[in-house]
């Protein structure tokens, strides 16, 4: 029997290397900030998850609290995520979830939901969301109900970031890009233009 390969069955890319020195302390302080209350996250308990020397951290962060601060910058991720015409921002904002996704091992935007901890933390997380990314789009969008299209917008990424989460190893993981932009990208292009 011969097995046809079609874009979306094409088989996945092998997983990027595990990042290291200041990549590892980011994606273990994500994971950290977002699984677990402020008050109990430490920063030796970040570099040991990350494989690297509390001194390490501390040089490349600072404090725990400005640790937490670049956790909860958003800007880098929208700057990325809305770099592009609008007429194409679509199609651009899911290959570059998709891409960022796989290249970080690690979803830019997923963080803002799985926040547990104390109501200042999850505010100041969902204050800087809604600045840095929401905000921001809905200043681009052109025509009427800008903001609640760009709510809508931010809540289909992270719908889509959720997905290719929950199904790692399922139909998504194994699609390309560009197949995954094909399918979901136009109802984020009608939101774009309104």
């Amino acid at each position: 029997m011969i097995a046809r390969v079609t874009a979306a069955s094409t088989p996945a890319a092998p997983a990027p290397a595990a990042p290291t020195g200041k990549d590892a302390i980011l994606r273990a302080a994500r994971r950290a900030f977002t699984q677990r209350p402020y008050a109990e996250v430490t920063i030796r308990g970040i570099a040991a998850d990350a494989g690297v020397s509390a001194s390490l951290v501390v040089k490349h962060f600072g404090r725990k609290e400005e640790l937490f601060n670049t956790v909860a910058d958003f800007g880098p991720a929208a700057e990325e995520l809305f770099d592009a015409p609008l007429d194409g921002l679509g199609r651009h904002m899911v290959l570059t979830l998709v891409r960022s996704r796989r290249a970080q091992q690690s979803d830019p935007l997923l963080r803002v939901v799985f926040s547990l901890g104390n109501h200042d933390e999850r505010s100041l997380l969902r204050d800087r969301f809604h600045e840095q990314v929401t905000g921001r789009l809905t200043a681009r969008l052109p025509g009427r109900e800008r903001a609640l299209r760009a709510e809508l917008i931010a809540g289909q990424l992270i719908g889509l970031g959720a997905t290719l989460s929950l199904h790692r190893e399922g139909a998504g993981s194994r699609a390309t890009p560009e197949h995954l932009a094909d399918l979901y990208a136009p109802a984020l292009q009608s939101l774009v233009t309104g």
